[in-house]
């Protein structure tokens, strides 16, 4: 019999949706795949060699469960260079991915009945690891019509006795949007009232584009900071998503905490990929802004032609690599006898009748919409587009 645990969660649907999407390529169908949020690009030379080195030289035992020291003070400066934050070894944890830096904060934070303030749309993993540890998510809807962004009004109306945490993430997955310092700074200002702590998940830091500076919530004043845990990676920046490295900084005590938690489920990092790490943070970085260009072409050209389309409409995404276009002018109609009611019945429609494979918007919290990665070529991009055009026009 299975805990009632197990049966709070689902599969994440993003890797749903790119596992079917790869069987079916392996069928021989031509498939255009928008749906996994990983860069296409490889993982650059100088990052891959010292892994090698590593391995060469034999780093290949335990190291101490939050990570080495060396890759600790490549993290602290990432910080003191890029957000002006002050971390020391002691307030940094490093993981298996962000997403298990995530998961053991909320080991380390929720207690059952806990309530989980999250933004809506959100990437998928949030409320399912706030269940997952017994808390409360509790959903702060946003609107399209606001970038959305949070409304400063709706998060104080949101908060109760129980609310323990806000998550925020920006650059944002799915949307795309990015939190500028305005906004920032009037959620820091009740976040601070209410004496809750801030997650903030910036793992697309570095994936900014029309000028945009990241800026981190912590970086304000020593006050926010102490009520926020800052979550960050390689897997985005560096193409490195099978390496699997992210990390986190916060108070030294919910560090020490998640380090403990970390002690008795995964122990430490691998430890060929902290080596890599430490390169990837330390070494050239030009490859970022290659990456960078190349992922802005094909956001401009992806937003261009999904506005082209009749009944669609996307914002243009200041962050990430996701394009989150509105579909919600498709549903009630039908093709081929075929009735689309949502966004998983249009995701399901496209993948099977148009060989394109995208999320379906209800994943994250927003029926309304669709998600696609535009990390992959323009000329895929053009494919897949021309083909979700054709479908849709079918629709009566």
């Amino acid at each position: 019999m299975l805990s009632d645990r197990a049966g709070k969660i689902k599969p994440s649907p993003t890797l749903a949706m790119d596992a079917k999407a790869k069987a079916m390529k392996t069928k021989g169908i031509d498939i255009v795949n928008f749906g996994v949020g990983e860069p296409d690009f490889d993982t650059p030379d100088n990052i891959k060699e010292a892994a090698i080195k590593a391995i060469r030289e034999g780093f290949t035992k335990y190291t101490p469960v939050g990570g080495i020291d060396p890759l600790k003070d490549a993290i602290i400066e990432k910080f003191k260079k890029d957000n002006t934050l002050d971390y020391t070894r002691e307030e940094i944890i490093v993981s298996c991915g962000a997403k298990h830096s995530l998961y053991n904060i909320a080991q380390a934070l929720f207690s059952p009945g806990d309530e989980i303030l999250i933004p809506s749309p959100y990437w998928v993993s949030y409320p399912d690891q706030a269940l997952l540890n017994d808390a409360v998510p509790v959903f702060l809807k946003t609107y399209e019509n606001d970038s959305f962004m949070v409304n400063p009004e709706a998060l104080a109306s949101s908060i109760t006795k129980k609310t323990k945490a806000l998550i925020i993430n920006s650059p944002s997955n799915p949307t795309g949007i990015t939190y500028a310092k305005k906004n920032l700074e009037s959620i820091a200002e009740i976040v601070l009232r209410h004496n809750l702590y801030v997650i903030s998940d910036e793992i697309y830091e570095k994936l900014t584009y029309d000028g945009f500076k990241h800026i981190s919530i912590a970086s304000f004043d020593n006050a926010i900071k102490s009520k926020t845990i800052v979550v960050n990676g390689l897997s985005k920046s560096y193409a490195m998503t099978g390496w699997r490295i992210g990390f986190a900084a916060g108070p030294k005590d919910i560090i020490k905490a998640m380090t403990n938690i970390q002690s008795q489920s995964t122990s430490n990092p691998t430890s060929i990929a902290q080596k890599a790490a430490v390169e990837a943070l330390t070494g050239p970085q030009e490859f970022i802004q290659t990456m960078l260009a190349e992922f802005d072409t094909r956001r401009k050209f992806l937003v261009n032609e999904l506005n082209s389309i009749p009944g669609m409409s996307c914002l243009t995404p200041t962050g990430a690599f996701y394009a989150f276009p509105n579909t919600s002018s498709f549903y009630e109609k039908s093709s081929d006898k075929r009735k689309i009611s949502s966004s998983s019945d249009l995701a399901l429609y496209l993948l099977e009748e148009a060989n394109v494979a995208l999320v379906h918007g209800g994943a994250f919290g927003d029926d309304n919409y669709i998600r696609l990665s535009y990390a992959t070529s323009v000329e895929e991009i053009k494919k897949g587009v021309d083909r979700i055009r054709a479908s849709v026009s079918r629709f009566s």
